[in-house]
């Protein structure tokens, strides 16, 4: 408890951290959120009215602490999500979460934020489960066969998935599934379960093909060093069957240094794939950034930004109990 209090802790000073750090950013660009709020046309005491109820007026550190202190706040469960105090509030119970409104949509953040995060962590999830079925898989077979023609040829792939933009296999997929075969939608979410599924394949195999080339490096050489090792040799040495000696004692073991990979890599697709979901159109928290930042919209570029950092954070923290359940030795330290 005492750890898990400890990293608990750190990862809420982390979060606190990116926050701060993203509140100043934003506050000192150049752009004024007001005058695109009011349109190139509008006249300055229309820009100075917007200003005003922006609340954009007060000094920065006098809106830091507003910031901070509404983030998350208590107030009655009944109380009118119309009151000044509580437009850009979602309510759990007693507990207030209060992202501001979108200059943009007029909306409360955190209702845009709960309705394209689902697609996103849909997206990650997919793009994750591709990433580990074809980097574990290929990585072990390059390894088993180390120094033939097929290890070189994996390696040789991978290299090439590593290296390759993202934005490059995207519109080669596209081309190929989409525009020769017609197979599955070019881009969209569409509109049907059935859409939705079709649609998550492209993304999903653009995302996991670029993260799998990597895996598949790591995995090969994990495994070339871990079949060396005493305890694997000592394993087959008892009557355990290659395969057995292969799954449950080196692949176990190399699947150790590849969790924190996956913990950084799913907490950063979480936080959206911008290039991937921008082409694809897909409606997630990618594509909502960006629009975010065009548009000079705070309110929203915040929102992003503290669920990216909670989704790396929480991943981590993930990652530190799969080494409990993957390394013996962890487990007994």
């Amino acid at each position: 408890m005492k750890v898990l209090l400890s990293r608990l802790g750190w990862a809420l000073f982390v979060v606190w951290s990116v926050v701060t750090i993203t509140f100043f950013v934003e506050a000192v660009l150049p752009a004024d959120p007001a005058r695109m709020v009011a349109g190139a046309q509008a006249r300055p005491v229309d820009v100075d009215r917007i200003r005003k109820q922006l609340g954009l007026d007060a000094p920065i550190t006098t809106r830091y602490a507003i910031y901070m202190r509404r983030l998350v706040h208590l107030a009655p469960s009944s109380a009118p999500a119309n009151a000044k105090d509580h437009a850009g509030c979602v309510a759990f119970g007693p507990i207030h979460v209060d992202l501001g409104r979108s200059y943009d949509q007029r909306r409360p953040v955190a209702v845009i934020l709960g309705e394209r995060l689902p697609r996103t962590v849909a997206l990650a999830i997919a793009a994750m489960f591709v990433q580990l079925a074809i980097g574990i898989f290929s990585g072990v077979i390059a390894a088993l066969r180390k120094g033939t023609a097929l290890d070189t040829g994996v390696v040789a792939m991978s290299l090439i998935g590593v290296s390759a933009p993202t934005f490059i296999l995207g519109v080669f997929l596209q081309f190929l599934f989409g525009h020769k075969l017609r197979w599955l939608p070019l881009d969209g979410f569409g509109t049907t379960t059935l859409d939705h599924l079709k649609s998550i394949v492209l993304p999903a195999l653009t995302l996991g093909i670029f993260g799998a080339s990597y895996y598949t490096r790591l995995v090969r050489d994990e495994m070339i060093v871990l079949m060396k090792t005493d305890y694997v040799r000592t394993a087959r040495a008892k009557g355990a069957s290659f395969t057995r000696a292969v799954l449950a004692h080196a692949l176990r073991n190399a699947l150790v240094p590849l969790a924190t990979v996956v913990a950084l890599d799913l907490g950063a697709l979480v936080g959206g794939a911008i290039v991937t979901e921008t082409l694809f159109r897909w409606p997630g928290l990618g594509a909502l950034s960006v629009t975010a930042l065009v548009n000079r919209d705070g309110p929203v570029v915040m929102g992003t930004v503290i669920v990216t950092s909670c989704a790396i954070v929480l991943a981590n923290l993930i990652a530190d109990s799969v080494y409990v359940l993957l390394d013996p030795r962890v487990r007994r330290s």
